[in-house]
């Protein structure tokens, strides 16, 4: 197919604009290709209709062929079994010798246009059984391919999927394609951003992997005489991250997505010098200079973890640095307990304290923090911070409260809506939260997706404070990750067959129960006297759901928006995904027990030791829902920080007691107290015990 083989719209790239067609009903939004961070060239495909005439001029008549997928597999078996390679040779390099007759091979159809985001007219399936026999023919017909590439090099989409680019030596080749692809109109990425979405999972990932692999090896080649010098070819990494980008609004088209967006990843660009990448783009945005922070879709978790943390470091020491510049100059004596966050709680009246401090010293919240309980000789390393968030998010989290609502099926919490007069302990969670990810604290919450979600909504607080934050568009998948049963019953209302408002008999009116008191609701101005129809019944469930997502929690919610943000105000949360948000607050739920038994350090024992031995015996071999309970046990949380099991800093102890006793934990220092058990069955036995009965026996 071709994608705008007009000349003279090769020399006017940035005027999308014509081809726009007014008065299209049904536009379908797609997601920004890249992230803008100061609104700056805002990218329009996402304004394009779905279906859309491209203005295609005539094309030349195409040459006539014949020969069908079946018809190329029996050349290529006969050429395997006689050692004849001519007619696959003929037919590779008369295929690739022009546009003309690579359309010819690959169009469905060769007397149509394209005109539809849906069918981009190409035989995928001839196209891959072509592209697939390619690396098992000899190298006089690979050569004869890509010098026809270079010959029509980006007149068709198709070449992209060429394996050959996998190897080094065409990247010289496979950078120009890229060069082109990234060059065209956004109409044409708009038809290629969608064409994308029909390619299989497999052929989609290493498109995503061979882009991937461009880049690293462009920034770190192993043999850097293959490539030309880099101040000869700087255009080579943004145009490849520019096409990534296509892939990846192709991917997020999708639900579920083709792959997960942690395959975009290139955790390459953990190694370079990110706080550069970062201060470019805060100075020049998505200016001509390029940055990585352009696209942070493909910066890893744990290179976005270091951009905070740096940031949020040197915010820490500009804040300290006015504090004792400022101290100085009134001629006052500096002391070291002003370049810190002190928190002075007591343990009787934990939340009070704590909301009182953080209230009093939000001038201070971005200082590394300090905690100190109140009669109690310690000096906090560590140990006294981890042990106040603890006690602090149980007692907040706790049902009597009434904070928060703990819904069992989804096993998370969920924000109360009852009203009250002051939401500040809202404030104070979001606060907590905030200064969990300042001091890199991995905090036992349970919030659903669609919480991290509304945290990033807008990610930037407003300037004016009449701006609504925390609202966020939510749907029937959002309910039910939190209230399941609600969810299914009114998906089980949009696929009733019946007459919904005779059987169902419901209004656009809800109710809640606050304090034991029955209050209604209506979804909509006299939502009391509109019955739900078969008609309207989709408006019903998206304003209900909207009702509880958003609606009638939304003084909590704002209250907890600006706490959070109160600490981690930052153009670096731009570059987070709201379930990266999730990871760098609660840690990631995927386990590795190997690693964690690497990393483990040993207080009294060697890691040879017999104990010691059974123990990752026992560890290894549990479920998962054992291993959990053990981190959970040991650490406080069943999650794993941003930078993995390495970074627990767990330790095993020996503990000098009876091995009739159970093992004991150290939450604070992620210390596991073991006593020497003599055989692997009465260490089992006796860890199973501890760790599924710690619940209410307080935190050492």
């Amino acid at each position: 197919t071709t994608i705008n083989q007009k000349k003279e719209g090769i020399g006017n790239r940035n005027s999308p604009t014509q081809l726009v067609i007014p008065n299209i009903k049904n536009v379908r939004d797609l997601p920004p290709i890249c992230l803008d961070v100061r609104q700056k060239q805002r990218i329009s495909i996402d304004t394009l209709p779905q279906e859309q005439k491209a203005p295609v001029p005539p094309e030349p008549s195409l040459p006539i062929r014949t020969k069908t997928v079946k018809d190329f597999q029996d050349d290529v078996e006969k050429a395997k079994s006689s050692g004849d390679w001519k007619a696959v040779h003929d037919f590779y390099s008369t295929t690739f010798d022009s546009f003309l007759e690579i359309n010819a091979a690959f169009k469905k159809d060769t007397s149509s246009p394209f005109n539809t985001i849906e069918d981009s007219g190409i035989n995928a399936k001839f196209v891959n059984v072509v592209y697939d026999a390619l690396l098992n023919t000899p190298q006089d017909v690979q050569k004869s391919v890509l010098k026809g590439i270079i010959n029509v090099l980006c007149q068709h989409l198709q070449l992209i999927y060429n394996p050959q680019f996998s190897n080094t030596s065409t990247y010289v080749i496979y950078a120009h394609l890229l060069r082109q692809i990234a060059a065209l109109t956004e109409a044409d990425h708009h038809f290629l951003v969608h064409w994308s979405k029909k390619i299989s999972q497999k052929r989609f990932k290493q498109l995503v992997d061979r882009l991937l692999q461009f880049i690293s090896l462009r920034l770190f080649p192993a043999k850097p005489e293959e490539f030309p010098p880099m101040v000869k070819c700087t255009w080579w990494i943004p145009s490849a991250t520019k096409v990534l980008a296509l892939f990846n609004a192709s991917n997020s088209l999708i639900s579920p997505p083709i792959i997960s967006y942690t395959d975009f990843y290139n955790s390459t660009l953990d190694h370079i010098d990110l706080m550069e990448e970062y201060h470019n783009w805060q100075c020049y945005g998505n200016s001509h200079r390029f940055s990585f922070c352009q696209y942070p879709f493909i910066i890893s978790i744990a290179a976005k973890k270091v951009i905070i943390q740096r940031d949020s470091e040197q915010q820490m020491i500009s804040i300290a640095r006015q504090s004792l510049v400022d101290k100085v100059s009134r001629r006052q004596k500096p002391d070291m307990n002003m370049l810190f966050l002190n928190v002075k709680v007591r343990r009787t009246h934990l939340v009070s304290d704590s909301l009182d401090e953080l209230a009093r010293k939000r001038a201070d919240l971005k200082k590394k923090l300090k905690v100190t309980f109140v009669g109690e000789a310690g000096l906090d390393m560590g140990g006294l911070t981890k042990e106040w968030f603890l006690l602090l998010i149980r007692q907040i989290f706790h049902p009597d409260y009434g904070m928060f609502t703990y819904h069992k099926d989804s096993h998370c919490h969920w924000f109360s809506s009852f009203k009250c007069d002051n939401y500040s302990e809202f404030r104070l969670v979001g606060a907590l939260m905030g200064l969990a990810v300042y001091n890199s604290i991995t905090l036992d919450i349970r919030f659903p997706p669609c919480c991290y979600k509304k945290l990033l909504s807008p990610p930037i607080v407003p300037c004016d404070h009449n701006t609504l934050v925390g609202i966020c568009d939510v749907t029937l998948d959002d309910l039910f990750q939190i209230m399941p049963e609600l969810a299914h019953g009114l998906s089980e209302l949009l696929s009733y067959e019946g007459n919904v408002e005779e059987d169902f008999y419901s209004t656009f009116q809800v109710f809640q129960e606050e304090f034991g008191v029955i209050k209604s609701y209506n979804l909509k101005p006299n939502g009391d006297k509109i019955p739900v129809t078969n008609q309207n019944r989709k408006e019903y469930v998206q304003l209900y759901v909207d009702f509880l997502l958003n609606k009638s929690i939304y003084k909590q919610f704002a209250a907890f928006y600006y706490g959070f943000h109160s600490v981690c105000a930052s153009y670096a949360l731009l570059l987070l995904r709201p379930e990266e948000v999730e990871i760098l607050v609660c840690g990631s739920p995927e386990l590795d027990m190997s690693a964690l038994q690497r990393s483990t350090q040993y207080e009294g024992y060697q890691k040879t030791d017999l104990t010691i031995r059974y123990f990752w015996d026992v560890v290894l071999g549990f479920s998962l829902d054992l291993q959990k309970k053990l981190l959970h046990f040991a650490t406080g949380s069943d999650r794993v920080p941003v930078g993995g099991m390495a970074d627990l800093n767990f330790k095993i102890s020996k503990s000098d007691t009876s091995t009739n006793w159970l093992p004991v934990a150290h939450t604070c220092f992620n210390q596991l107290c073991l006593p020497p058990y003599k055989n692997k069955k009465e260490l089992k036995q006796k860890l199973i015990i501890g760790i599924s009965n710690a619940e209410g026996f307080g935190l050492e």
